[in-house]
């Protein structure tokens, strides 16, 4: 009987990357023995721990020797190398494979995290899988008198639900390799091939082959690899000849997808269902876990998914069954990688309650083929009566002919000697040999380039040669001159790479995408060694040049994220700009010192560039008309408080027949990308379109480059409320600025004091101190006169807009009524809003805060934009509460119980209504006869008041006018501040240019003190001269 065996668990803790370091990240994951703690960077009394098998501390504390192998510092150091590694890891795998057990190691976490690292290494530094078959080899031989050995290797890759054979012969098949299910063996890969081995070397030039293809189909099909499962399945079959009995043994090393989710802002979600196919393995995996923990606990009739996905049915035994399994999670410690570190541990802690149910996998070796012949005789015999029952049993006679060929293949399988088999592998393999040999010895002849892609691991296994002579570089492979390459927006004809007297240079085809360095050529280019090309949409490589031109150049750095760093640059977007826009105009000298968020916007950037180009190439080979541009969200734009707003990443998709836009997310663009790649890779598999024959429509509902239209933010506008706390009228023309800090309009806005009935207060009403509007209620009304320039207007008639805005403690937004087909359009839109008990919190948001005004573009078939009466209140003269302070508490409020309580409480209520306004109408009363008095004492003391002056109100209106003026002057003042920040020479200017730019910020600056200056100059001789006439009038100030 088998004994329980829990999935043993391991983490290990990797270094930080370049982005990490560039970010100065923080370290929030600690380590002691076997235990895990990591800390939320938001909250320093927020920490989880956890505790698995084993543990690897690889972060720092670590150097590199003079064999390129990464050691401990100092000896007994806690720095875990990858010996350390397989000491604990491989080891106990090999050994439970030579007693006969099935063995699984898997490893999870994030893109980026380490896992290829960690199974296959980089380099002098090999990784978990070639240690583990060098070991196997050496027990193999070690052994090898005691019993006959035979190892067999394969390799696949699950992408989007389709298995490929990364060792195939042959072509890659429509939709993939076939998984069956037999009753012995369980879930199998139908036509997968398992190549004999005697050595460790045999095995690593597998691998390489493997990668090669992986390498090749991933630029084929447009597919990203961190977004595959790539399974090598090792096989040890053991004979002993003297016991007659035979053990054999299959260990899965399973390299998965990386892990991370999609975050959305949660304000939007996309129609379509996120991830489809590609995401399917992993979230089943999920389940597969869960599930078998929740059983570990105790939990009955638990439902195990295994049949949801491909991956999870190959992985079976793995999960819960005939297996001893390992798992290594790796993580990164980085504080901007919080939530997917931690999310990674949890899903360890599921796993590691996971039990299974290994078992030493041994049979008679000839009763293993009696019992396969016995069974081919049975299922003949059922084939005979089936045959005179007539097309009934057609279906069942299709899938018992299937199980006799299979069986037959089995029986020649097992009875074909093993020498046979080894002897066609090492053909094939002396074959490859040779070509590699060869190419070797024209890297040392000739330049080449070298393939680079997002997985290190399939960077440098793509060479292309460019001998002497002129080379066609593109999809055709008609003519011996010709290089072919495969990928997206790649040419028959691409591009002519000449090779003359040692020095090469390019020349794209009419229409081709070539990028050199960053910049696109058309026009015959010389290239250096080291330079950086794209050619098509993603195809990238490094130019190696002739070998009298290398050194010892280190070429790693020219890594994925070089190349599209370089894009970015083109495009004006640069780490150092983005913390130039952070700054307000001041220079950032050490990126280290950047804000965390603006590094993490920078990457998600130049990830994001080839997917952009890809999805734009998809677009136009399969005819949908849109196109896609990276935008920076709120790189200019700021919140009420004049604070910069959170930066992210979006694409704007534009229809180019209509000129109708969208706005993505950078989560809902990552899905569509990936839904959009299932219908190019169908278009592909189906062959293409005849010549000139337009591809298929999908329906709406479910194309990828659609989507229902919405208003788009186009920007806004800040429009500053300290006048209202001094009751002073504001009219202004404020810039409407998009989130790049382009001018999309310019609106004309005032903000104005009124009464409670909407009419507009004097200057007497005019504050000098603000306090004065404690415990007072406040009216004011804002009125949006106009909108003048529209940009979203100018590129397209058939549009609209509308403004925006929310108050304080407003809990819904107001909007303009919508304005269409007009580049100057008139709003003529006023809001009635009142504060029925000014409070501090309120006289301090009015002090230091701005009504951020936004412009919102309509298209047609857009709904408009409505303001919500949800959860607002008015007054009596029908203006709109902004402050909550005048609601009374909830809390405080009796509630009747019952109908009886109700009407008795309804009539309370009449009774009160009448007593109150019996007390009004004798207020009204008594208002009237004091007015009456006040008017008889007016006109008597006229003669006295006119003779002596008042001198306060007089006062008081001269300093309120004086106040005003100064306002309004620094309205102004304030716009040319703006504009110097927004001021910046061109990224292209010459030393002209740059004189010409300090000559015109010199000039800016002038004004800008000048105009201070002025203002602050008036405000000073204002309040002398209001001081120096109440000295010299008569009376009390």
């Amino acid at each position: 009987m088998a004994a329980k065996d829990c999935v043993k668990v391991a983490v290990r803790v990797r270094p930080f990357n370049k982005r990490e370091r560039d970010a100065g990240s923080r370290c929030v994951v600690s380590m002691s023995a076997n235990t895990i703690t990591i800390q939320d960077p938001r909250n320093s009394q927020a920490r989880r721990t956890f505790t698995f098998d084993y543990a690897f501390w690889s972060h720092s504390g670590y150097l590199k020797n003079r064999d390129g192998l990464f050691v401990a510092e100092e000896q007994g150091g806690r720095y875990a190398d990858q010996g350390s590694v397989f000491s604990d890891l491989g080891q106990g795998i090999l050994e439970n494979t030579l007693q006969g057990y099935n063995a699984t190691l898997l490893a999870y976490g994030q893109t980026g995290s380490g896992k290829s690292y960690s199974m296959v290494g980089y380099g002098p530094n090999k990784g978990l899988v070639p240690t583990l078959c060098e070991r196997l080899f050496q027990a193999v031989k070690a052994n090898q008198e005691s019993c006959q050995c035979q190892v067999f290797f394969s390799m696949l890759e699950i992408y989007n639900e389709q298995v490929i054979d990364l060792l195939s012969k042959g072509g890659r098949s429509p939709g993939g390799l076939r998984v069956r299910e037999d009753q012995q063996r369980g879930f199998y890969v139908e036509g997968l091939r398992r190549v004999p081995c005697d050595s460790a070397a045999q095995v690593e030039q597998l691998m390489e082959q493997g990668s090669r293809t992986r390498t090749t189909a991933a630029t084929h099909m447009n597919a990203n690899s961190s977004r595959s499962h790539m399974l090598i399945i090792a096989q040890l079959k053991q004979i002993f000849t003297k016991e007659n009995i035979t053990k054999q043994s299959n260990i899965n090393l399973v390299d998965l997808a990386g892990s991370e989710r999609q975050r959305c802002s949660g304000l939007e979600a996309d129609r379509l269902k996120e991830g489809t196919a590609i995401n399917v393995s992993l979230t089943t995996l999920g389940n597969v876990i869960s599930s078998l923990a929740e059983a570990a606990l105790g939990k009955k009739a638990v439902h195990i998914p295994y049949r949801d996905s491909v991956l999870t049915k190959l992985l079976q035994s793995a999960l819960g069954g005939n297996s001893r399994t390992v798992m290594i999670a790796t993580l990164s410690p980085s504080d901007i990688c919080y939530e997917e570190s931690l999310s990674t541990l949890r899903y360890a802690e599921r796993a590691k309650r996971i039990q299974n149910k290994a078992v030493v996998n041994e049979s008679p070796t000839e009763r293993l083929v009696k019992e396969l012949k016995a069974e081919n005789t049975k299922l003949v015999l059922r084939l005979s009566r089936l045959g005179h029952e007539g097309r009934k049993a057609e279906e069942e006679t299709k899938e018992l002919r299937r199980l006799l060929t299979h069986n037959e293949m089995q029986i020649k399988a097992i009875q074909t000697l093993w020498e046979q088999h080894l002897q066609e592998a090492l053909k094939d393999w002396e074959m490859q040999y040779a070509t590699i040999t060869q190419e070797r010895r024209m890297m040392q002849m000739h330049p080449y380039m070298l393939n680079i892609n997002e997985d290190p691991q399939l960077s440098g296994v793509v060479k292309l040669f460019i001998q002497e002579g002129d080379w066609d570089v593109g999809l055709s492979e008609g003519t011996t001159r010709a290089v072919a390459i495969k990928g997206l927006g790649i040419q028959e004809r691409h591009a002519v790479f000449t090779n003359e007297d040692r020095r090469v240079s390019v020349t794209p085809v009419a229409g081709a995408k070539v990028i050199v360095n960053g910049l696109p050529i058309t026009y015959r280019t010389e290239l250096q060694h080291l330079d950086r090309l794209i050619l098509g949409s993603s195809s990238t490589y490094l130019f190696i040049g002739c070998p009298c031109e290398r050194g010892s150049d280190d070429w790693s750095r020219y890594d994925y994220d070089y190349f599209q760093s370089e894009l970015a640059a083109a495009e004006g977007i640069h780490i150092l700009t983005l913390c130039d826009e952070q700054s307000q105009g001041e220079p950032i000298v050490d990126p280290s010192q950047t804000d965390p968020s603006l590094l993490a916007v920078f990457y998600d950037y130049i990830k994001l560039i080839p997917m952009v180009t890809e999805a734009n190439q998809m677009s136009q080979e399969l005819s949908k008309g849109v196109e896609f541009k990276l935008e920076i969200k709120n790189l200019a734009m700021s919140d009420c408080r004049g604070r910069d707003l959170e930066k992210d990443i979006a694409v704007r998709v534009t229809s180019v027949e209509n000129k109708q836009v969208w706005m993505w997310s950078k989560a809902k663009f990552i899905n569509r990308k990936f839904l959009m790649e299932e219908v190019y890779q169908q278009q592909v598999a189906s062959g293409g379109q005849e010549e000139g024959a337009e591809p298929s429509p999908l329906p709406r509902d479910r194309d990828p480059f659609w989507d229902p239209l919405e208003p788009l933010h186009l920007g806004s506008a800040h429009l500053w409320l300290q006048s209202l706390a001094f009751r002073i009228p504001l009219e202004e023309q404020v810039e409407v600025l998009g989130p790049e800090g382009t001018e999309e309009a310019i609106l004309q806005a005032q903000l104005l004091p009124v009464n409670p009935v909407g009419l507009p207060l004097g200057e007497e009403d005019i504050l000098i101190d603000p306090t004065e509007l404690l415990g007072k209620r406040l009216d004011f009304q804002l009125f949006l006169e106009q909108c003048c320039g529209l940009r979203w207007l100018k590129e397209a008639k058939n549009r609209g807009v509308q403004i925006g805005f929310r108050v304080y403690d407003c809990p819904q937004s107001f909007y303009s009524p919508a304005v269409w087909h007009n580049v100057n359009p008139l709003l003529e839109h006023r809001v009635h809003l009142t504060a029925m008990r000014t409070s501090q919190d309120l006289l301090n948001y009015l002090q230091s805060s701005a009504l951020v005004l936004e412009l919102w573009g309509l298209q047609e078939g857009c709904a408009d934009m409505v303001s919500s009466m949800t959860g607002l209140r008015m007054t009596p003269e029908g203006s709109f509460i902004i402050d909550k302070a005048s609601a009374p508490d909830p809390s405080m409020l009796e509630y009747p119980a019952s109908a009886s309580d109700l009407r008795s409480s309804l009539r309370s209520l009449h009774q009160d209504m009448e007593q109150l306004r019996s007390a009004n109408a004798t207020l009204r009363k008594e208002n009237s006869s004091l007015r009456e008095q006040l008017n008889r004492g007016t006109e008597g003391n006229r003669g006295r008041a006119e003779g002596r002056g008042s001198v306060r109100p007089s006062c008081d209106a001269e300093l309120a006018r004086a106040l005003k003026v100064f306002y309004h002057s620094m309205t102004s003042v304030r716009a040319q501040l703006q504009r110097l920040r927004r001021h910046r020479p061109s990224e292209e200017a010459d030393l002209l240019g740059l004189r010409l730019f300090v000559d015109e910020q010199s000039r800016l600056l002038r004004d800008f003190g000048e105009q201070l200056e002025q203002s602050v100059t008036a405000l000073k001789q204002e309040v002398a001269a209001v001081v120096r006439r109440k000295r010299e009038r008569s009376g009390t100030w």
